[in-house]
């Protein structure tokens, strides 16, 4: 199975607009394409400028029809009415030889990751409004490290948040560009479940296991920091994003 995310950036004053599109016009489309497996738009709790519409996929060959068909390309469309205008300019010059400047729209990033290891907790069909959470932490771990870190997942991590109380779906997911870098998935019933969880020390805990896998530059900013009271996040921390589901659908329980 393999996980697709378009990121980009909405007016903020557009997001109920944005869910009806995705709610009426998106989901219904993927619902009918072929391996499509769930789609659901997720909106960040940290910026509110930032989107991403999830989607999971049987197999990359799916995707790669999916967005041969130009349906992707349609969708896309749909929903640019409520992207944000890019913070970046063209300079060009007029008919007239004189300077213009005009706002670039800015194109989503999509990335389409294999997915290694998964839980799915008897996951709603219909994802109710506003009230489900997702979280995803970013991990990079040591070369040659991948198997390992995916073995201790499947047999220590995914047991504990099956478990877990509000913990409805956990998905371990791999970067094709980079195979040092991981991306843990998990989707829950509430907020506060997912703060819950956090603050019990069990997240703690479960990193605990995992820890030795992480590059040496993760592990160092870690001592550097308990030394110094200080916090430095460089591209190799490890970083924790946390969404709101706007609106979602599960098409293996239609």
């Amino acid at each position: 199975m393999f996980m697709r995310l378009v990121q980009f950036k909405i007016k903020t004053d557009q997001l109920s607009g944005l869910r009806q599109e995705y709610e009426t016009v998106v989901v219904p489309a993927l619902g009918d394409i072929d391996g499509c497996r769930f789609a659901g738009l997720i909106h960040s709790a940290r910026n509110p400028d930032e989107c991403m519409s999830l989607t999971l996929w049987n197999t990359p060959d799916h995707i790669e029809a999916y967005e041969r068909s130009g349906k992707y390309a349609e969708l896309l469309k749909g929903l640019e009415p409520y992207f944000s205008d890019s913070s970046k300019w063209k300079i060009q010059l007029s008919e007239d030889s004189t300077l213009e400047y005009a706002p670039v729209p800015e194109e989503p990033v999509v990335h389409a990751n294999p997915i290694g290891a998964a839980m799915d907790n008897n996951a709603p069909g219909q994802l109710p409004r506003d009230t489900m959470y997702l979280r995803i932490v970013y991990i990079t771990i040591k070369p040659g490290m991948l198997d390992e870190f995916r073995t201790i997942y499947n047999e220590e991590i995914i047991p504990t948040l099956r478990s877990v109380q509000g913990c409805r779906i956990a998905y371990l997911t791999e970067s094709i560009e980079n195979r040092e870098q991981i991306y843990s998935v998990t989707i829950w019933d509430s907020q506060a479940d997912a703060e819950k969880y956090e603050t019990s020390g069990q997240f703690d805990e479960l990193t605990g296991k995992i820890r030795h896998t992480f590059s040496e530059l993760f592990q160092w900013k870690m001592e550097l920091d308990k030394q110094v009271g200080g916090q430095t996040a460089t591209s190799e921390d490890l970083t924790i994003e946390s969404y709101a589901i706007v609106t979602g659908r599960n098409f293996d329980l239609k």
